[in-house]
């Protein structure tokens, strides 16, 4: 008998990917008012490796490889810390495939930001939900698309003292002995096998449960939610929460100065032969 898996998906409402984000006029920060918000990109494929993962498990389904045996999946929760608008993504998400969702509240405060935690806060909360769920596999995007730190999984198991393994393009579970890799006397372990891509080919790591995993953008393709699964999502839990009921500080750490946008990029000239260009370069300083 093995330990089926408790999995976490932190989800984040950011600026939709197609809109072009304009700085506000105090130069402080992004323009969010009435623009387009959705799920994070690297938080979908989060989602939808969970959603496969508990498919490649069920007997029956076009996923499943007898031949490729992979824990079951018992619990998929997924989480957004940020204003009331967040549990549109949280519906998404549970439109997607998540069991159950935990809203953290975080308002806006006047000088203290859009109602974000900073990554180490988001890590700190990650950590407390973890310890009280019972989770046993977070699987996080790499980074938002928003501030694009790519922080927060690492520092998630920096603080969980967990295994983990960035930029995914490929998660499978392996089998391990019984009492090794996470399982107990008498239970069968398993140990998560991590395929990402480095400079000049790809690097595979292999560590046992629990672990943290962050996910790139060619691990999969998210699916649509489809409108039966969007009406389902409407009855499933979605619990409120704040940072005082999981005991941490939502204090930011970090002031912004100053954001602008890039200067215009100049247009560019034509040449008429190798030589012009050349002579060009040369003009510029480049040779």
């Amino acid at each position: 008998m093995s330990v089926p898996l408790k999995i976490l998906v932190p989800v984040k409402r950011v600026i939709d990917y197609a809109i072009k984000p304009r700085v506000n006029p105090t130069r402080t920060a992004i323009e969010t008012a009435n623009v387009k918000h959705s799920l994070n990109p690297f938080d979908e494929l989060s989602l939808e490796a969970a959603v496969r993962l508990r498919e490649s498990a069920t007997p029956g389904h076009p996923r499943h490889n007898p031949s490729s045996p992979s824990p079951t999946v018992s619990d998929i929760l997924a989480l957004s810390a940020g204003p009331a608008k967040c549990a549109d993504v949280l519906r998404t998400a549970m439109a997607m495939g998540a069991d159950r969702a935990i809203h953290v509240l975080i308002e806006p405060t006047e000088g203290e930001g859009e109602g974000e935690l900073e990554p180490l806060g988001v890590a700190k909360l990650l950590t407390e939900v973890v310890r009280s769920e019972g989770i046993n596999l977070a699987i996080l995007g790499k980074q938002s698309i928003d501030d694009d730190s790519a922080q927060t999984g690492q520092m998630l198991a920096g603080l969980l003292g967990w295994g983990q393994a960035t930029q995914a393009s490929d998660v499978r579970f392996e089998e391990a002995g019984q009492g090794e890799a996470g399982g107990k006397e008498g239970e069968k372990g398993w140990r998560v096998r991590v395929t990402k891509e480095v400079d000049g080919g790809v690097e595979t790591v292999r560590g046992p449960l629990p672990m943290v995993v962050t996910t790139d953008l060619r691990l999969n393709e998210p699916r649509y939610a489809s409108l039966p699964n969007i009406m389902k999502a409407k009855k499933k839990p979605l619990v409120k929460k704040t940072l005082e009921d999981y005991g941490v500080d939502g204090r930011r750490r970090l002031k912004v100065l100053k954001v602008e946008e890039p200067p215009p990029r100049k247009g560019g000239g034509m040449v008429e032969n190798v030589d012009g260009m050349i002579a060009k370069l040369k003009e510029l300083g480049a040779i």
